[in-house]
Formats: C-alpha cells, structure tokens, sequence
C-alpha cells in the first residue's frame, strides 16, 4: 500500500523547472550530457542529472519567439499545467529557463529551434520539496561543445546513452526516476534526427505518494 501524507500535512506547491537532454550522435550510438552531482546537495545529492533547474521570474520576459514556434511548444505541453493559463506565454517562459540553465551551467547557448519538449515530470505531493519539471531533447550545432561548470556538480561530460544505463545497472551511478525513464526511452532511437522526427505525445507523469521516498531509501541502502 501507498504511504499516504497525513491529512494536515500541506501540499507544497511544486516549483515549476526546466531540464535540457543535450544529445549528439556518436559511432557507439546516441550520447547524452550529463552532470554528476556533488553529495553535499540538498536535491539529487549524488545524483547524474540533465542541465537544469527552477525558472525564475525573470524567464519570463526578455525573450521574442516566433508566434509560430510558442504555439507549436503549446500544443505539445497542452497536458501539462502551465496549459491552465497563458499557454504560449508560459511555453515561452520554461523554454528561456531551459536555454538559460544550459548557458549557466554548461556555457553553451542553445537557439530555441534546437529544443523540442518532450517530458513532464511532477514530484510526488508527500515531499517537501517539489517540482513540475518541463524536459526537452536538443540537438546542439555542430561543433557547439558544452563545458563544466557548475558547482553544483564535480563532472560534466558526454556519456553514451546505453553506457549510462548500463552503468546504473551495474550500481555505479544512480538516476533520478526521470531521468532514468528518459534515457531508456531515448535508448529506443538510434539518431538524434530519429528522436527530432519521432511522433512523441508528452502526457505528465505525476509520481505517486511514498514513490520518491522509497527510492531515495533505497539509494541510501546501496552506499
């Protein structure tokens, strides 16, 4: 059964963030850039994530996207909460704070055609810290190379993608739930081109009470 939270126990309202899956193609297949983060962290210590982070106030103005590209990212968050108001105002918004992270924490400068959505993630409603996370894939230029350099991570690289999972298996490196699922989803192309041409419905995973807890118990139980 499902630990449920206790009844007057408030609902953290979940922050909205944006999270980039950079992907180029390699000889072994499809690789992805990651960011290992340091174990002193407050959220996903430890943790290989995606460049990313919460959007603030500020990314949601300053931006000129075409009329045509916001309605596009509307309709494939059309399932998503930010679809509740302003559709396209808000598509606008999470996608600067997704180009905005990738610069901050990878100093690459991403053009907004280069991103496509394609995940929505929401933390359980029994954590005190929560999320409603907007992922996109992009596919940056050829020879537009992200660095390291966040501290909020001690390593930042291309990995394969097949390599990563299989390195999660083996107990080497742990994923947060989404991006675990993310990756073996993306695992299923063979060519960032397959992954932009792909008939791909973002539909929010909204993760049950007691999911999340049991899976940091479970990381503890394994270091």
């Amino acid at each position: 059964m499902t630990e449920q939270p206790a009844k007057d126990t408030p609902v953290a309202e979940p922050r909205l963030a944006a999270s980039v899956i950079l992907l180029r193609d390699a000889s072994a297949g499809l690789e992805a850039f990651v960011q290992h983060r340091v174990s002193s962290m407050d959220f996903a210590a430890g943790m290989v994530v995606f460049p990313g982070g919460r959007v603030d106030a500020s990314d949601a103005e300053g931006w000129d996207y075409s009329s045509e590209l916001l309605e596009r990212h509307a309709a494939d968050w059309a399932m998503s909460s930010i679809a509740a108001s302003d559709p396209h105002a808000q598509a606008g918004t999470v996608l600067a704070a997704a180009i905005r992270e990738v610069f901050e924490e990878a100093g690459l400068t991403l053009d907004a055609s280069q991103l496509r959505p394609w995940a929505n993630w929401v933390t359980p409603t029994d954590m005190p810290k929560r999320f409603d996370t907007y992922f996109y894939v992009a596919r940056p230029a050829p020879g537009a190379e992200p660095q390291h350099q966040t501290t909020e991570a001690w390593q930042s690289l291309w990995m394969p993608v097949e390599g990563i999972l299989a390195a999660e298996a083996e107990g080497k490196l742990q994923l947060m739930p989404p991006t675990y699922f993310l990756l073996k989803e993306i695992s299923e192309f063979h060519s960032v081109e397959a992954v932009w041409q792909a008939e791909h419905q973002v539909r929010p995973v909204v993760s049950p009470p007691g999911s999340m807890a049991a899976f940091l118990k479970e990381c503890g139980n394994k270091q």
